[in-house]
Order: structure tokens, then C-alpha cells, then sequence
């Protein structure tokens, strides 16, 4: 999105990811859970719900998981109370790192992303000192063998902003608000959507295309990503992908 691709990154790291499949369901269930206690079990006037609900689907959590974490998150079923909380900071070579996190004690997770920077090479940051290189974006990633010109034509009716090809998918960026109508817009247009997401876009992104650098950056956030608590990260680094390809492990 504006020339951002993330395309390579998820790629490398998705065998890594195939294989804590436990784990991503379980960040997942709890982002249902949190949903459902700041605005309702109901999916058509929660639109964090539902898009937590359709990121878990697409995942192939089961309905009867998701059902639960509803439930327990508006207090029909018992659970542990999650708040969230996100955490700034700075990887190699100054790229910009947001860390969102869903935990149930605040100074436990703190501790443990302040770690992991400083171990990696970074350091954190005071609230909004990086937050300010980012949008809060809807995200619809599709598939589609459409030509760009003829997407554009369906998408733009429905408040798209951005359309960018990454690797084997379409992505269209779109504001928060009208998420839910572009998505329905590409389901009514026969496209098959990946994934449905609120997500934090850089505005401006830092090119890095030495393989010692994609290296460590790529540490720091596979490091961050791997914490319990953390639900997403996400960085200003424009990867030169075909390097990016050329790494088969850190």
C-alpha cells in the first residue's frame, strides 16, 4: 500500500507461522474476545467484532471456538479480562515499530517488548513518537486475474483508496469506516477475498536493501511477533524483495 509490499516478508515467514498454528488461533480468539467486550456480541453494529470474526474464519478457527470467545468476552461465559494495549518503538536502521498487544498484565507484556527491542537492536519510544508515520486503514486482500484497470472499475465505487499487487494477491486499502461496504462490494463483484482487516498503514517507509540489514529487521519483528501477548506488528521498512526472496532463514 503506497508502494509498501509486505507480500515477501509474510511469505518468509509462513512456514514458521504454519507450524504455531495453535498459537495463531489462540491470538486470534482473543482479539474476538476483546472485541465483543468493547462493543457487543452483535457482528453488524461492532465492525471491530466482525472484522476479528472474518480474520479468525479465514483462518479456519471453528464456529464454535469463536462463538465461545464471544460469549466470553460479553460476559455470558466465564474468561480471563484482556485490555489492549499497543507499544512504540525504533528496529535497525530506524525503522518505525508499532506492537499491538492484548494482555492481561500490562507491566509483565511492557517488560517483554522492552526486551526484545533492546535485544535486537532497538529501542522503545514515548507514545506517539512513531505513531504518527502510520494510518489506521481498512484492508481487503483478494484474488483475482482481473487486469488492475478493470478492479479499479469495481473498487472505486465502493470508497477504495489504494490497490497494490503483492506477490499472488490483489490489496485494497479503504478508511475504517467504509471496511465492511468494500468488502461487500468485492464479494458482490465474485472476488475472493484472503482476508478482511483493520490495519496500520505507513505513510512513509524507510528503503533497505542490504541483506545484513533485512536481516535484523526482520529478527527484531519474527522476535516480537513470537510473544504471546503480541497480536500484531507493524513497520515502515520497504524491503528490496528480491533479496528478501534470496533469504531462506535469519
Amino acid at each position: 500500500m503506497s508502494g509498501h509490499s509486505k507480500w515477501a516478508t509474510t511469505k518468509y515467514r509462513k512456514g514458521a507461522q504454519d507450524k504455531a498454528r495453535a498459537k495463531l488461533f489462540a491470538k486470534l480468539i482473543r482479539q474476538v474476545e476483546v472485541a465483543s467486550r468493547e462493543g457487543g456480541g452483535d457482528l453488524e453494529s461492532n465492525a471491530s467484532l466482525k472484522a476479528a470474526v472474518a480474520k479468525a474464519r479465514d483462518s479456519s478457527v471453528p464456529s464454535d471456538t469463536i462463538e465461545r470467545a464471544i460469549k466470553r468476552g460479553t460476559g455470558e461465559l466465564e474468561g480471563v479480562r484482556y485490555e489492549a494495549v499497543s507499544y512504540e518503538g525504533y528496529g535497525p536502521n530506524g525503522v518505525a515499530i508499532i506492537v499491538e498487544c492484548l494482555t492481561d498484565n500490562r507491566n509483565r507484556t511492557g517488560s517483554e517488548i522492552r526486551t526484545i527491542f533492546s535485544r535486537n537492536g532497538g529501542s522503545m519510544a514515548e507514545p506517539g513518537a512513531v505513531n504518527w508515520q502510520f494510518e489506521r486503514k481498512g484492508v481487503v486482500t483478494f484474488q483475482s486475474s482481473l487486469k488492475e484497470e478493470e478492479l479499479l472499475g469495481i473498487i472505486l465505487d465502493f470508497s477504495a483508496e489504494d490497490l497494490v499487487f503483492e506477490g499472488e494477491n490483489w490489496k485494497v486499502t479503504c478508511e475504517p469506516s467504509d471496511l465492511n461496504t468494500l468488502k461487500i462490494g468485492i464479494e458482490e463483484a465474485k472476488l475472493k477475498i484472503i482476508s478482511t482487516e483493520f490495519a496500520m498503514v505507513p505513510s512513509q517507509v524507510i528503503s533497505i536493501g542490504k541483506e545484513s540489514e533485512i536481516r535484523k529487521i526482520l529478527k527484531i519483528i519474527d522476535s516480537l511477533e513470537d510473544n504471546d501477548d503480541v497480536q500484531n506488528v507493524y513497520d515502515n521498512a520497504d524491503f528490496d524483495e528480491s533479496v528478501l526472496n534470496s533469504i531462506d532463514e535469519l
